[in-house]
């Protein structure tokens, strides 16, 4: 059985502007600390160091984070995710001051030698580090096999393959695993799911099958987008297929129930969600796309098709503009459907 690494603090901060509080910080990490959940990530959802580039202004400092996980919490292992592009060193240093576990380094497939120095000072400072290969769809298996062996090499003690825009399907999921044992068997690897398809759960079942060391998992599936691998539904399903594991299910759903439905603003499928995983569009781009769209009065998800055409890995505004300026305009506005707002910008960065 996978360990299973809950982001709802981390990654489910996007679903509500970054403004858990320092009490829910403290109040979940309990929570699931008592519910036999052996890592929990907290902290801005875009990571360390986020805030204080003035963008997406957590409701609490890194620091705050870092401390009302510490206070609260007696078993399990915490950590924080930080980006090499919008951390620095020395706020890796002031993690592990306040006893930091596991540090996840998130890079995009193409900016690899950023984690390096990161990785490095993770390891000297005896911090669990893991690299997570932000769209990893934008590689081959083989490409990502060989990636993953860099980055093990690196110093990375477990490589994620992470599907941001929620669009793998369950045969490519088995795929890139498949791949990476059979190039490189003994790379550690996790699992990130986004759920913009329906196929987060499916797709860490398949993890489980194909012997995943982590899967992520995040309470009412909160999180970027159409949100993470719900916890509730995962762990049901891992019951209903007789995996023996020490989380309660009930006790699950009652910590979803109690301390995170209530904050949930969306109801119901967002196409622009749905689009994303049908295109492979990671959904930190969104702004962009709508600012676009509505200066060009074309329809947000043609644009969004059309711009994955050309690439998957960014969405330079240049480009996004170039590509709306050639699509038929038609009456469309971002207004005229109840679109969700989209939060954290990562490109902007």
């Amino acid at each position: 059985m996978p360990k299973l690494l809950d982001c709802t603090l981390r990654d489910g901060s996007y679903a509500v502007d970054f403004q858990f509080t320092t009490t829910d910080t403290e109040n979940i990490v309990q929570e699931l600390d008592d519910a036999g959940f052996p890592y929990i990530e907290i902290g801005h959802g875009i990571g360390l160091g986020a805030s204080e580039r003035g963008k997406n202004i957590a409701a609490a400092s890194d620091s705050d984070y870092m401390k009302a996980a510490a206070k609260s919490i007696k078993k399990s292992k915490w950590g924080m995710f930080c980006i090499p592009e919008i951390a620095k060193l020395d706020q890796i240093k002031i993690a592990a001051d306040f006893g930091i576990n596991f540090l996840r380094i998130g890079s995009d497939v193409n900016e690899i030698n950023a984690s390096l120095p990161f990785i490095e000072l993770a390891r000297k400072l005896n911090i669990e580090v893991y690299a997570n290969f932000m769209k990893s769809y934008v590689l081959t298996p083989l490409e990502f096999a060989r990636l993953a062996k860099k980055s093990y090499d690196f110093g990375a003690q477990l490589i994620y393959l992470v599907d941001s825009a929620g669009s793998m399907l369950p045969s490519e999921i088995k795929t890139y695993i498949k791949t990476l044992r059979a190039e490189f068997p003994n790379i550690p690897l996790g699992f990130h799911g986004h759920n913009n398809l329906g196929l987060a759960v499916a797709n860490s079942l398949v993890c489980v099958e194909e012997g995943v060391s982590m899967i992520d998992v995040s309470l009412q599936g909160l999180g970027r987008s159409s949100g993470n691998t719900p916890t509730e539904q995962f762990v049901s399903a891992l019951s209903r297929a007789g995996y023996k594991q020490d989380i309660d299910p009930i006790k699950t759903m009652h910590l979803g129930e109690i301390f995170i439905r209530e904050k949930i603003e969306r109801r119901g499928l967002c196409s622009l969600d749905t689009v994303a995983g049908l295109a492979q569009f990671h959904s930190s781009y969104m702004p962009t796309i709508l600012s676009a769209a509505k200066r060009f009065s074309i329809d947000p998800r043609v644009l969004i098709i059309e711009l994955c055409r050309h690439t998957k890995i960014n969405a330079p505004k240049d480009l996004v503009e170039k590509i709306a300026s050639t699509l038929e305009a038609k009456p469309f506005t971002e207004d005229s459907l109840p679109w969700p707002n989209y939060y954290g910008e990562e490109q902007s960065f």
